[in-house]
């Protein structure tokens, strides 16, 4: 492990080195790359600097004890020998987690798919419900929301939303999301009060840029029509919404948020790329079996992985038996205690696998 910190840490000092290069400024990629890699390697270069500080700490701590008689600077060098041998053994295991493959993936945007699934008209309600939450999550961590597509069921509810968030490590957080969410409620739509479940279903892709995923013109049908639905007039006096057909996949996309039918198409594709970026991460990391299931944040998108209980006002997400009583508030969007869990227990997981 240390040998390869000293190998990154001379790493960080050429990169730093070559960003002070004049050609390096006037060549826009080459800098974005270098200030990425930069960024990518300052928290193990720092945390490593730390570590050997704390090292040389001790040391010297160690020397005072053995040669000082006064017994005052031996209690200061005992308190700070054992303050830096704490901070060493927490450094390594933060180290172990900065050293850990980085998912490719984990710094691009997201898209979002929700469908109501079992309960109807409720879990359409919950379906736009969620759709909210991860909305004011998205502000909270001041990330854009984008809608793509809307199917709604008349009552507020939506059968089908996918929309786009775009910020800094979107995908990195937002991955574990995916699955079967289950809420648990007497629904609005019940006079009987009895207590239904319900379920809808989140699928959360990284954005797929044009190098990403090729597509052919060939495997494509592009249909325009007048939209449908919620919309306004000038939405729906246009042929303006879109429908792509993937013959080679079936996928088929339908957008309509625009008032244009170039911004429909262009989120179309986006979509598109996506779902076909999506489906070779899932054969891959189907080719990976075991790796796959050492990590929280691929699970498989017929897992059940969370349930809202609104009579007791608590969360619960059966990944990581986590349950906590603050349903309002995670519903107002505040996840980071659910979404820190999870990330802290997908890397316990994988430092084990390490180390088998």
């Amino acid at each position: 492990m240390f040998d390869r910190l000293e190998d990154l840490v001379i790493r960080y000092q050429e990169v730093m080195g070559e960003l002070q290069e004049p050609d390096v400024a006037n060549d826009p990629e080459r800098f974005r790359k270098l200030m990425k890699e930069q960024s990518d390697l300052a928290p193990i270069v720092e945390a490593y600097q730390e570590y050997k500080n704390c090292k040389q700490n001790v040391e010297e701590s160690l020397m005072i004890l053995e040669e000082e008689s006064d017994e005052e600077m031996r209690e200061l060098a005992k308190e700070e020998l054992n303050e830096s041998k704490a901070r060493i053994e927490e450094l390594e295991q933060e180290l172990k987690i900065l050293l850990l493959p980085k998912d490719p993936n984990d710094d691009k945007n997201v898209i979002v798919e929700i469908r109501a699934g079992a309960g109807g008209d409720e879990a359409a309600l919950f379906a736009a419900e969620v759709y909210r939450m991860y909305v004011h999550y998205a502000d909270s961590r001041r990330w854009k929301t984008e809608m793509i597509s809307l199917n709604e069921n008349g009552i507020g509810g939506f059968k089908e939303c996918v929309f786009m968030i775009t910020g800094q490590g979107a995908y990195s957080r937002m991955k574990y999301e995916s699955g079967v969410h289950r809420v648990q409620r007497v629904p609005e739509t019940e006079s009987g009060g009895r207590i239904h479940t319900s379920t809808i279903t989140v699928a959360v892709m990284p954005e797929a840029e044009e190098v990403d995923v090729v597509i052919d013109e060939k495997d494509i049908r592009i249909d325009v029509m007048r939209a449908s639905g919620n919309g306004g007039q000038c939405v729906n006096t246009t042929d303006s919404a879109v429908r792509l057909t993937h013959y080679p996949t079936g996928i088929v996309i339908y957008s309509q948020t625009e008032k244009s039918q170039l911004q429909n198409k262009e989120k179309a594709f986006r979509l598109l790329r996506s779902k076909l970026y999506d489906l070779e991460l899932e054969k891959k990391q189907a080719s990976e079996a075991a790796e796959r299931r050492s990590q929280i944040g691929t699970g498989d998108r017929s897992e059940k992985i969370r349930t809202y209980n609104f009579p007791q006002g608590r969360v619960t997400d059966h990944r990581i038996k986590l349950t906590l009583h603050k349903l309002d508030s995670i519903l107002n969007g505040d996840l980071d205690e659910v979404i820190d869990s999870l990330i802290a227990a997908d890397q316990t997981a994988k430092l084990a696998k390490m180390e088998e």
